[in-house]
């Protein structure tokens, strides 16, 4: 599509530039009259700002950083430790592997059974096999969901 001569390729015919969502958030920042909170830092700074009030998981890179604040020791190492955990928890599973404070990991051998195809209702058979479970600490229970009255 050729542009008309002198008219910049971004213009639009109503005079505005860029696209919609640049276009609101021009209008937010002229109807605040002063620069919002999001103006200077990215939406995921100010969510980590807050505590992640947004409600979104945390990130390991937010985990890390929380637990070398927590801990006075730098990023770099709060980072080794939680892989060095994971490590050992996947080398440790088989024997259970317990989080003080948060759980246990629990590797489970099912038994084989007998099941039902939803769609056609014909029984079939489920075999015995080994999964993996996390069992929650009551501690974490009673922190996280409020103790039973």
């Amino acid at each position: 599509m050729a542009s008309a001569p002198g008219v910049d390729r971004m213009s639009r015919a109503d005079g505005t530039r860029g696209n919609r969502i640049e276009r609101k958030r021009r209008a937010r920042v002229v109807s605040l009259g002063k620069p919002p909170e999001w103006a200077s830092f990215s939406r995921r700074r100010m969510d980590m700002a807050k505590g992640n009030a947004a409600g979104k998981p945390l990130t390991k890179s937010e985990v890390a950083t929380q637990l070398a604040e927590a801990g006075e020791i730098s990023k770099k190492q709060a980072q080794a430790i939680l892989i060095a955990m994971a490590e050992l928890a996947y080398k440790q599973a088989k024997n259970s592997f317990t989080i003080p404070g948060i759980g246990k990991l629990v590797l489970v051998n099912r038994k084989a059974r007998m099941g039902r195809n939803p769609a056609t209702g014909e029984q079939i058979h489920i075999p015995a096999k080994k999964v993996l479970k996390f069992r929650v600490a009551k501690a974490a229970k009673d922190a996280i969901m409020g103790a039973k009255k």
